[in-house]
């Protein structure tokens, strides 16, 4: 480490340490605090007057010794650098500052110190090591980018593919640093980028195996609840393509102590805790475990809970990873009952027999299930535990141990039996993990243990210290090396660098005579012990080395000091853990095990075991035991070899390694000890730092000259501080005389090749001179500025005084003239108001006057009114009253009279009834008593006769005096009735008198009571009268209000209805938008299959040629492919797909029946999915367009509907010219028969009879074949135009017949025939007429119908609106609304209603089109078989020359079939696309394959259709596969085959393609076959010419995109170049082959210039263009992401000139509406984020608000990375970071950091109509088509 003075030895120590320089002083708990000298150092001074950060002033004292002074601080622009090697003063508390600024206020976990990358743990999940960030980082300089793990694993991929030298990544820290997940981190990182070579993921098992390890290796200490308390170094396999083929562990030092013995507050072994949390499950019941606080093992610690884990679920973890990695059901419980017994070991309690003897209790539990579990005898076994063998020459005793040593030995057993099976498990994994084929080179990663030392150093802690002192000193001597390289690459005179060596203390450890021979000398002693072990270290090294110290106060310890710090070991166990002995008949009994696994634990016990060792009491390597093949006594002899030096031994080895290889460091940190989320502990990290290496690396650094600079680099920083004469066009030169001038002493810097070497200090003794120098011309700048600024204030001010004193003279002027106006005006106004007042004072007694004359008389007229009223009304009442008392004295004398008759005869009857019943009575009694007197009775009956009759006779007279009676009776009463009545009349009279008298004084109250309230009423009628007239007033105003209230509600109505159409509009657009961003979806998705299933494809072609033709792999080189690739291809459904690979296939028959049958079938059945999947998205992508284009389906149907006719129309023409040519030919056959009778020599000459007869009936027939021919076509068109009217089954086919019939016609019979079809013309004629006239009528009465509901909608709608303004301004509006829901539901509905209908018409139309086309063909075969086989034969007859007219080119090319790969081979395999381009039409090949395609459907062959497209379809894909890597190539048959697809669709005889084609161009559509299918097929194809073509743009652009966006200076001067450190950057200045902005555009203009030569479709090469500038977007972002030095004000200025450089070539180009300039939103925004204010909180608000293309982790990012580049710039505050935060947090995104450059937008291919006529395409001689045929 440098002293303080060798930190100022650059300079005078006045020049630096002065007034307002920074400096840091020791501190007990921050160990350096920053303070800033308050007065100048001068030489002698013994103290610095200092003040510190919380402006404290004190006095640091110098050293009298050594006078040093306090380190200086860097400038604030260094802080916070990648590379500690970049600051300029490299002392231990400029790293530690560095490290803490970048720690806890960037949130930066690397930092690159040299060739170490620092890592800090975060003790949280950070988002930095997804899929992206390893695709940014693959392929980059370890400079280029921000400080990762990802980049040194880049390294070493990248140095191993160049240098064909294997790698290692040595991981090392203490404990809960990270040294795990930065080894797992590093491997993800070599199986993406590589790939494996199998199917099997390497990478996948090696995390699989990672449960496993953890389980049986990692354990919870005070330090880590994770701990893994073994080193382990595990080699990646590459093949000679550098993929991975497998994977290969060493561990090292288990400790196996902590098998039986854990501290307080620690754990034992996961696995343990995890078999007792799953004890209740049925598999593990035969264990019989039960908690872990049972277990002696497992309850040391009392902490068996780690928070968080579930040891259940965990245990379920494992036992996947097991059966991941091949270890069987079987092997799995062998293992748990193995680990169980362990535990139960461990509880077996020894109990004391004597002084000298111990014994296990009989029948002990513990021990039982031991020997249950492990196969073994229970007797054997408690013998053992309490006994031992010893052998001597002659005898053999078995000696009883005590207690102590039996527990010892049980103890040093059950570590025994851990480590074995930690063994078998490592062994397997190995296994699993090993190669299948031969390994080409490897990277080595190694996971092991930092330098330790605590209050106890025992064993364990020597061998950790010892193995990394070995692993300094082969750090120190690499660093020492690279250093060597580069001062000679640069060819700076090599003075020797002073650096600490280790080999001292090494030697003292390994040595003849040292440590570990002393003490396995003294293991081999029979009574050796661990003092006299002590006594000989002491006297061997305690006066011959001085690394070696006794403790002042202990004989039993020593000091050994390390390159770390010292460490004093306690030789208390030394011996006893380096024999590590176990009972040799323990093992036996084991070994005679019934358990198969335990036998196979310990059937190699006598074999050779692996030399890296076992620390009994610390750490064991178990390792994949060595190759070696050993003797048996050789073998005897290793087996007693001690733990140190088999760990001597393995370290050797493992260093042999290491030197093979070239290393890299990776040195994890632990911040702080409470594992607390990004805090940093300066106590603890600078411990770490200097135990790892780290400050031992910058001390080597600074020894030398650590600030290093490129010439231009030099230039460009320190440009300021030239002169403009010490600029020369040497930048070398200049920069050689600027330095001599400023800095005298030579020896601090030195001039290399490239670059200038300063010694510490040097650059920030540069940068203040140009601080200074950029300060002083900043006050010059400001005191112009001010100076102007003050001036133009002045003049400002006189100017506006003086316009001020103009206007307010003017002002005060007019004041006085308004004044004078308004006096006049109020004395006017005084006049008219007074005269007013007076007026209206008159005007209102008089109507007070009137008002109540008015009242007075109208209240006495009311009242003699009411007095003759209340007269009448008594009468009335008097009236009705006496008649209604005079009938109820009515109804009471009636009532009471029929009472009384009631009462009387009741009475009667009573009596009567009375009567009888003792008459009743008495005769019965006396019959009972006077049974026997019947004769008295019977005299008695003679009386009573006779008594009878004297009674009838006085009855008739008693009858008649009653009757008289009662008529007496009934007078007294009617008097009784009268007089009571009369009496009760009486009593109502005197009660109504009484009544009426209450009356009189109630209403006289009353009119007391209303004379009162008429006096009331008065008054208020007099304020109501004066209340009404202010209402009225009110009123009028208020009606004016509701009158413009109203016209504003009016304006309201409109304006909402407006705004509701508008919100319509919008939904339905934002619908619309939704459905295309389905689409695309859809389309990206389907288009994503279409590549991977290429990408099987062309997996599967290589894996088929290697295998057939077995190639050797081609010569080894870096070659990176993303694991993503894919080629160009597509997948071809039809049947010849591998047509042209049959012939090779067939001669590698028999190599490729060896082919691996399971990846045939594993491909076989991806690509079966693959093709389920892409048909199932076709179909879904068909029912999307269908949905996207309802919109068209009217004028669709309605073009289907004539179409149809034209095609048959179209049909039948055709039909009546071949049976008019068939005709004539017969004709012709007659005339040469004729001809040919005639046997004279000049018969058939010119002008001879004959001749002439045969030219006439020639003429002849042809006029009436014209004649004919325009009668069939118009009676033909007239009954297709018929069809539909016709109502039976039968008018479909009378066209036909009657076709046939004119055909029949005869000379003879013409015009018979003619007038039939006249008469047959007409008749039609008239059923159309009547049918319009019907269909007319029809249309009026649906005209009507239609005007009468509209007629009754705008009612219905007057009505709605009259009753909406009535409503209030809310239900208005929902109402509104509600009948605006309801309209636009009932559209739908009639729209759906519709478009069924035409469902409905499509598919009856197409079925009668194939009933025509079927027809159609059955005519043709019955003509072509009609024929007779005479008229085929070719007579032999001579030739007659008939003139002939010249018939038009038809637009078809015909060809043979054999010429068929002639025609492939020329216009597609071995076409030059650059003279076709030039020279050419563009897309004439495809117009030319077009043309041959027609041609093969006019002659209706459909094999020659298939195979044309077959070839055509493969001939471009081999095309592509062979130069798939040439833009030209790639981009000319994208253009071509989009020029095909157009092609078929445009003459498809498709309605919807041939709206813009012309006459002749429709003549030429496809008549015979329907090629959608192949259309499919073509646009397959072209999607994946098109990601062939995205991927080959972004191979090129993608070098150029960094240099040219980031690093090259578009705007000279603007971005400053900091220092930069050992990890060079790419320098933003353009060097020779340096990729700029211009380079850029010139690629751009290359490849748009190229596409329009080739004919490329212009939305096609706009979405080329939109997918372009998203490439350069999301590179240029995802670097300066990755990248802090880009980060910066000046950057972003840069940045924003290149993206306005890129949108002036779009709006040069016309493609600023492509979408190209949206993808580069983000970018934008990013660079405004460098440039704008970042303080306050409306900063904060205006960044939100600005920033919506980027993420709220981008947005951050970029926060953290902001880096000033001048000292004028300030950074980016915590406070205002987390302001961000706050204020984003609601943000739903995704968390992802980068942006994904694979992305490739989904393609679409809009149909673009060529109007290029095919009959006028001439063929090129240079194509070499002759064998073509024109038709």
């Amino acid at each position: 480490m440098e002293k303080g003075h060798d930190s100022s030895t650059s300079m005078a120590a006045s020049e630096l340490y002065t007034k307002f320089a920074r400096v840091w002083i020791p501190d007990a708990d921050e160990v350096w605090k920053s303070a800033e000298l308050t007065k100048n150092y001068k030489h002698g001074d013994s103290t610095l007057h200092l003040t510190l950060e919380d402006g404290m002033d004190i006095e640091h004292k110098l050293d009298d010794k050594t006078k040093n002074l306090p380190h200086l601080r860097n400038p604030d622009i260094l802080v916070g650098e990648n590379d500690l090697t970049a600051l300029s003063y490299l002392h231990e508390p400029a790293v530690l500052h560095n490290l803490k600024v970048r720690f806890t206020d960037s949130k930066l976990i690397y930092t690159y110190c040299g060739i170490v990358l620092v890592a800090i743990n975060p003790y949280e999940n950070l988002p930095i090591y997804g899929s992206d960030i390893i695709n940014a980082y693959s392929g980059q300089n370890m400079g280029d980018m921000d400080p990762h793990i990802f980049a040194v694993a880049e390294e070493a991929y990248k140095q191993m593919a160049r240098d064909e030298r294997n790698q290692s990544i040595i991981v090392s820290g203490e404990s809960g640093a990270g040294k795990t997940v930065s080894a797992k981190y590093a491997m993800r990182y070599f199986a993406t980028v590589s790939g494996a070579a199998t199917e099997a993921n390497v990478e996948e098992k090696v995390l699989a195996s990672n449960p496993i390890m953890e389980a049986i290796g990692n354990a919870k200490t005070t330090r880590n609840d994770n701990s893994s308390r073994f080193g382990k170094y595990i080699e990646i396999g590459f093949d000679k393509r550098y993929r991975i083929i497998g994977a290969n562990m060493r561990t090292y030092l288990l400790e196996k102590s902590r098998v039986v013995f854990q501290a307080d507050e620690e754990r034992n072994y996961h696995i343990f805790y995890q078999l007792c949390a799953s004890s209740h499950l049925p598999e593990f019941k035969n264990l019989k475990l039960g908690s872990a606080d049972v277990f002696h093992c497992t309850n040391q610690g009392r902490n068996p809970v780690i928070d968080g884990v579930d040891d259940a679920k965990e245990m379920c973890t494992t036992q996947h990873a097991f059966s991941l990695l091949g270890i069987n059901e079987l092997n799995q419980k062998g293992l748990f009952q193995v680990l169980a017994a362990i535990l139960h070991l461990g509880n077996v309690e020894i109990k004391d027999r004597d002084s000298d003897s111990s014994i296990i209790p009989p029948n002990n539990r513990h021990l039982t299930v031991f020997c249950e579990l492990m196969g073994v005898t229970y007797q054997d076994m408690s013998h053992w535990l309490c006994h031992k063998k010893l052998k001597t020459a002659q005898e053999t005793y078995i000696k009883p141990i005590p207690r102590l040593q039996a527990s010892n030995a049980r103890d040093a057993l059950a570590k025994h039996i851990y480590a074995k099976v930690f063994n078998w498990i490592v062994d397997h994994v190995n296994k699993s993990l090993r190669a299948t084929v031969k390994q080409h080179s490897f990277i080595g990663v190694l996971d092991i243990y930092g330098f330790e030392t605590f209050e106890i150093n025992s064993f364990e802690q020597f061998c950790i210290n010892y193995a990394n002192e070995k692993l300094q000193q082969q750090f120190n001597m690499h660093v020492f090396k690279l250093e060597q390289e580069e001062y000679l690459k640069e060819q700076i005179p090599w003075t020797l660098i002073d650096f600490y060596d280790n080999q001292p203390c090494i030697n003292l450890i390994e040595a003849k005579m040292g440590v570990l021979d002393l003490l396995d000398e003294e293991c081999k002693m029979p009574k050796g012990s661990d003092d006299s072990w002590a006594q000989k270290l002491y006297n061997t090294h305690l006066k011959t080395c001085s690394l070696f110290e006794k403790p002042r106060m202990s004989n039993k310890a020593f000091i050994i000091q390390h390159f770390a710090d010292k460490v004093q070991y306690q030789c208390d166990g030394f011996l006893e853990k380096n024999k590590d002995t176990v009972n040799e008949e323990q093992i036996n009994v084991l070994k005679a095990s019934k358990l198969d696994l335990l036998v196979e634990l310990f059937q190699d016990e006598e074999k050779v075991t692996s030399p890296t060792g076992t620390a009994p009491g610390g750490r064991t390597r178990l390792s994949v035991k060595p190759k070696q093949i050993r003797s048996a006594g050789a073998s005897s002899k290793e087996h007693k070899k001690t733990v140190g030096c088999q760990f001597r031994n393995s370290l050797a080895m493992l260093m042999e390694t290491l030197n093979a290889t070239t290393p890299h460091y990776v040195r994890c940190i632990k911040p702080n000890d409470l594992k607390f989320p990004f805090t940093f502990d300066p106590k603890r990290a600078v411990q770490q730092l200097r135990a790892c290496g780290v400050l031992e690396t910058i001390r080597i650094s600074a020894a030398g000259f650590p600030s290093r600079w490129t010439y231009q680099e030099f230039f460009s920083r320190y440009r300021v501080l030239m002169k403009q004469k010490d600029v020369l066009s040497d930048r070398r030169l200049t920069c050689r005389n600027v330095l001599e001038k400023l800095v005298q002493d030579q020896d601090k810097y030195q001039f290399g090749k490239t670059k200038i070497f300063f010694r510490a200090g040097q650059v920030a003794y540069l940068e203040k001179l140009r601080a200074d120098k950029l300060r002083k011309a900043c006050v010059r700048i400001q005191k112009t500025i001010r100076c102007w600024l003050v001036r133009k204030k002045y003049l400002r001010k006189k100017h506006a005084a003086i316009t001020i004193q103009r206007y307010t003279r003017g002002h005060q002027a007019r004041c006085l003239v308004k004044y004078m106006r308004q006096t006049l005006a109020a004395i006017t106004i005084q006049k008219f108001q007074r005269m007013c007042v007076q007026r209206k004072l008159y005007l209102q007694k008089q109507a007070a006057a009137l008002v109540m004359q008015t009242i007075l008389r109208a209240y006495m007229a009311r009242q003699k009114y009411q007095g003759l009223l209340r007269n009448h009304k008594a009468v009335f009442i008097q009236k009705h009253v006496r008649g209604w008392l005079a009938r109820q004295r009515y109804k009471r004398s009636l009532r009471a009279i029929v009472y009384l008759q009631c009462c009387i005869r009741r009475m009667k009857a009573k009596k009567e009834l009375k009567k009888l019943k003792i008459e009743a009575r008495s005769v019965e009694h006396f019959k009972k008593l006077n049974v026997g007197m019947e004769n008295k009775i019977m005299q008695l009956q003679r009386k009573l006769d006779e008594q009878a009759k004297d009674n009838r006779v006085t009855s008739e007279r008693l009858s008649c005096l009653e009757t008289s009676h009662a008529v007496e009776s009934d007078k007294l009463k009617v008097e009784v009735s009268k007089l009571k009545g009369i009496e009760e009349e009486a009593k109502n009279n005197a009660n109504r008198v009484t009544s009426l008298l209450e009356e009189l004084e109630r209403l006289r109250k009353e009119l007391t009571t209303t004379q009162k309230e008429k006096k009331t009423i008065e008054d208020w009628a007099t304020k109501y009268r004066d209340e009404m007239e202010k209402m009225v007033a009110e009123l009028k105003q208020q009606n004016g209000l509701l009158k413009t209230e109203k016209d504003d509600l009016n304006r309201m109505i409109k304006e909402q209805s407006q705004q509701m159409t508008e919100k319509m509009t919008r939904a339905l657009a934002e619908e619309t938008q939704q459905l295309e961003s389905d689409l695309n979806e859809e389309r990206s998705r389907y288009q994503n299959l279409l590549t991977e299933h290429l990408r099987l494809e062309e997996r599967y072609d290589d894996l088929k040629e290697e295998i057939t033709l077995s190639v050797s792999v081609p010569k080894p080189g870096h070659r990176r492919t993303d694991s993503t690739h894919s080629s160009n291809g597509s997948e071809c459904t039809y049947n010849s797909e591998f047509a042209e690979s049959e012939e090779s296939s067939r001669h590698g028959e028999d190599v490729t029946r060896g082919m691996d049958t399971s990846l045939t079938l594993k491909l076989q059945k991806r690509v079966t999915e693959l093709e389920q999947e892409k048909s199932s998205l076709r179909n879904e992508l068909e029912n999307k367009e269908e949905q996207f284009q309802r919109a068209r389906v009217r004028d669709d149907e309605e073009h289907k509907k004539s179409r149809g006719a034209e095609l048959e129309y179209e049909s039948l023409k055709r039909q009546e010219l071949d049976s008019e040519n068939k005709k004539l030919k017969h004709d012709l056959t007659a005339m040469r028969q004729s001809l040919l009778g005639n046997a004279g020599a000049g018969a058939g000459a010119p002008g001879s009879p004959p001749y002439k007869v045969l030219m006439d009936q020639l003429n002849s027939s042809c006029e009436e074949l014209e004649v004919r021919k325009e009668e069939v076509l118009i009676l033909r068109s007239q009954l297709v135009s018929q069809k539909e009217a016709m109502q039976h089954k039968e008018t479909m086919t009378e066209p036909v017949h009657y076709a046939e019939d004119v055909h029949k016609m005869k000379d003879s019979g013409a015009i018979t025939q003619a007038y039939l079809g006249l008469k047959e013309t007409n008749r039609l004629l008239e059923g159309q007429m009547q049918q319009q006239r019907r269909s007319y009528d029809n249309e009026v009465e649906v005209l009507r119908g239609e005007l009468q509901s509209v007629k009754e909608e705008n009612n219905r709608q007057q009505q709605l609106l009259a009753q909406n303004l009535q409503l209030p301004p809310e239900a208005r509006i929902e109402a509104s609304l509600q009948h605006e829901i309801t309209r636009l539901t009932n559209e739908n509905l009639d729209l759906m209603e519709q478009l069924e209908k035409q469902d409905k018409t499509i598919r009856k139309l197409k079925k009668q089109l194939k009933v025509f086309s079927k027809k159609i063909g059955e005519m043709g075969a019955g003509q072509v078989e009609t024929i007779s086989p005479g008229q085929m034969v070719e007579e032999t007859v001579r030739p007659v020359n008939i003139p002939r007219r010249e018939k038009d080119f038809q637009g078809m090319l015909e060809y043979k079939k054999e010429d068929e790969l002639k025609l492939v081979k020329n216009l597609i395999l071995e076409l030059k696309p650059r003279g076709v381009a030039v020279n050419l039409i563009p897309g004439l090949p495809a117009y030319i394959l077009f043309m041959c395609l027609r041609h093969a459907d006019y002659v209706n062959d459909d094999q020659k259709v298939r195979t044309l497209l077959t070839s055509t379809i493969n001939s471009i894909k081999k095309i592509l596969k062979k130069r798939g890597d040439d833009f030209e190539t790639v981009s000319f048959w994208l253009s071509n085959t989009c020029r095909f697809l157009h092609c078929l669709k445009q003459y498809s005889g498709d309605e919807s393609f041939m709206k813009h084609n012309t006459p002749k161009q429709n003549d030429h559509c496809l008549s015979n076959f329907d090629l959608a299918e192949y259309r499919q097929v073509l646009s397959d194809l072209a999607i994946q010419i098109y990601q062939q073509l995205i991927k080959c743009m972004e191979n090129i652009l993608q070098p150029m995109i960094v240099s040219g966006m980031l690093e090259h200076e578009t705007i000279q001067g603007v971005s400053g170049v900091k220092p930069t450190g050992l990890r060079k950057r790419t320098s933003s200045i353009a060097d020779e082959g340096t990729y700029t902005l211009e380079s850029i555009l010139r690629q751009l203009s290359a490849f748009h210039s190229t596409m329009c030569q080739h004919g490329t479709d212009p939305e096609l090469i706009k979405q080329v263009v939109k997918q372009q500038f998203y490439i350069i977007g999301a590179v240029t972002l995802n670097n300066l992401l990755l990248r802090k030095d880009m980060c910066s004000w000046s950057k972003g200025m840069q940045i924003r000139y290149n993206v306005s450089q890129l949108e002036e070539w779009l709006r040069d180009k016309s493609l600023m509406l492509c979408g190209a300039k949206e993808t580069l939103e983000p970018l934008i925004q990013a660079a405004q984020l460098l440039q704008v204010k970042k303080k306050t909180d409306e900063d904060a608000e205006a960044i939100c608000s600005m920033c919506n293309s980027l993420s709220t982790s981008q947005i951050v990012k970029v926060l953290n990375l902001y880096t000033p580049v001048n000292e004028f710039e300030e950074r980016v505050s915590v406070t205002f970071i987390r302001t961000i935060q706050t204020r984003l947090r609601d943000r739903c995104e995704t968390p992802q950091l980068l942006m994904d450059t694979k992305i490739i937008y989904p393609v679409t291919f809009p149909f673009n109509p060529s109007s290029l006529a095919l009959e006028t395409i001439q063929i090129p001689g240079s194509l070499n088509l002759a064998f073509l045929t024109r038709v």
